[in-house]
């Protein structure tokens, strides 16, 4: 969008304190939703605070994960209350599209870490893997306070974190691969909470 005297011609300049004075004046052409076009970042993070969904979703980053960017992306477009990246704390922000400017993100150094965090919040931890004697999605009930586990790409959720976990789920396959994007992974369980809790006439 570029300047609001362009965008909105004859209409007044907001007053507004949610706007920002530059973007109103300049542009704006950050990755948002309309609703939130010119306003300030703060003012964009209290809204969204005041209708984040009531689950958190982790990841492991034990080698520099490339999904992490996307897993965060996906958080932020369901509304996770937060992402907590577990392992090693830089990760490739790119595939985040700057959405980590929205989202609360927590670093945790290891598991035990983690599920300190989950005991303190009385969160129960749902790993998502494809592991023997895991409950299929597509007939699980996720809670609506949960915290989604994620493990990195290729080896999957770690056995430290499988053995944190109060229930683990499997996304059912058909095909020859032996297991599905952990980006992909998380967007389907994420959807699936969605399903299951979320008000949909409160979406975009």
């Amino acid at each position: 969008m570029g300047p609001w005297a362009r965008e909105h011609p004859g209409e007044p300049i907001p007053d507004d304190p949610r706007y920002d004075v530059e973007l109103l004046a300049d542009g704006d052409r950050r990755n948002v939703v309309d609703r939130y076009r010119y306003w300030t970042r703060e003012a964009i993070v209290a809204d969204l605070d005041a209708r984040r969904h009531p689950f958190d979703v982790a990841i492991e980053n034990l080698g520099h994960d490339a999904n992490i960017g996307t897993v965060v992306r996906t958080a932020n477009a369901f509304g996770a209350r937060a992402v907590h990246i577990v392992g090693r704390r830089r990760w490739n922000r790119r595939g985040a599209m700057v959405t980590d400017r929205y989202q609360h993100i927590h670093h945790h150094p290891d598991v035990d870490a983690l599920s300190r965090w989950c005991a303190e919040q009385r969160l129960p931890v749902v790993a998502v893997d494809n592991q023997p004697g895991a409950v299929p999605l597509e007939r699980a009930r996720l809670p609506r306070r949960c915290l989604l586990l994620f493990g990195q790409e290729g080896p999957g959720v770690s056995g430290d974190a499988r053995g944190i976990a109060d229930t683990t789920v499997s996304i059912a396959q058909f095909g020859s691969t032996r297991s599905i994007n952990v980006g992909v992974a998380a967007g389907i369980a994420m959807h699936a909470w969605i399903r299951e809790h979320a008000d949909l006439d409160t979406a975009w």
